[in-house]
């Protein structure tokens, strides 16, 4: 993102919270900003010393590696900066811009791919889920109440993400650890990184655009044809098959559901206002341009 806004004309600064300097995911030579995102007042010092026109809002801190089961554990910390964070952002941006990451697999399961005004999951919510979707909900609140924009995205995937060569998904699959459970009857809508960059770098041109979007690539894939051809990419087993019932016992109710009720997501509303475009309509192009490029990196 910084790289592609840096080359757009924006003068980008990064915040950076205390000690994480070092591993900071900006280019090199941009400026930065070091403030704990929890830390009001010295978020507030630092972002109006900064002064900036516009605030894009990517804090997480969800761990590279999560457990099913313990979702609400493993996401505490990025419930707190969903919540409490973009409450210290929004009041320390004053009059700037915000646009905020939100996600685009939250709708409650149905037919077909959502747009923005289909329900989030709050009916037969994974207890494991409800305090993330708690969380989105707070932020998309607090940033469409500032006359913000929520870039609601996909499953990321790209350089970095757990789809990657390394990434922990993909050496599961690799191995043959990641079953289809149920079926497999989950539709995903996944983005790719360098697509989350072109559609803050849209945004950013775009002043009178507010709400929500979708930000997601063209064709939402059910996991059990995408993981399938995933493992074919890879050359890795092909995934075998899992009951629910006792998959359940291993990822618990969030795990199963994940795998099964997700709905994928209509990005038509995004193409629109954004003047937008995904770099590759379908996840299965993506996947195999990026895992070939990768490899070839490698060697």
């Amino acid at each position: 993102m910084v790289p592609l806004l840096t080359a757009v004309g924006h003068d980008v600064i990064g915040l950076v919270r205390p000690g994480g300097a070092g591993r900071a995911p900006v280019a090199t030579g941009t400026e930065v900003v070091i403030a704990d995102a929890l830390d009001r007042e010295a978020l507030r010092r630092a972002v109006r010393e900064a002064a900036p026109d516009a605030v894009v809002n990517m804090l997480t801190a969800i761990p590279a590696t999560i457990d099913p089961k313990r979702l609400s554990r493993d996401f505490a910390l990025t419930n707190r900066l969903r919540t409490e964070g973009t409450r210290n952002l929004i009041d320390a941006a004053g009059e700037a811009r915000i646009i905020s990451q939100g996600l685009a697999y939250a709708y409650q399961p149905g037919e077909g791919p959502a747009d923005e005004d289909a329900p989030l999951w709050r009916t037969g919510t994974p207890r494991q889920f409800a305090p993330v979707l708690d969380a989105l909900v707070e932020l998309e609140r607090l940033t469409t109440q500032a006359g913000g924009l929520v870039l609601r995205l996909g499953h990321l995937y790209g350089p970095g993400s757990i789809y990657s060569a390394e990434g922990s998904f993909t050496r599961q699959a690799r191995a043959g650890k990641v079953p289809l459970v149920g079926g497999g009857n989950a539709v995903f809508s996944f983005t790719h990184a360098d697509d989350v960059a072109a559609a803050v770098a849209a945004a950013l041109d775009k002043d009178g655009v507010t709400g929500v979007l979708n930000v997601v690539d063209d064709h939402p894939v059910p996991l059990h044809e995408w993981l399938p051809a995933f493992s074919g990419i890879l050359g890795g087993r092909a995934p075998g098959k899992a009951p629910a019932a006792l998959a359940r016992l291993a990822v618990g109710r969030w795990g199963v559901a994940f795998m099964n009720e997700l709905r994928g997501a209509d990005n038509a509303r995004a193409r629109l206002s954004l003047d937008w475009r995904p770099r590759y309509a379908s996840v299965l192009e993506g996947f195999a341009a990026d895992l070939s490029a990768e490899t070839a990196r490698s060697l």
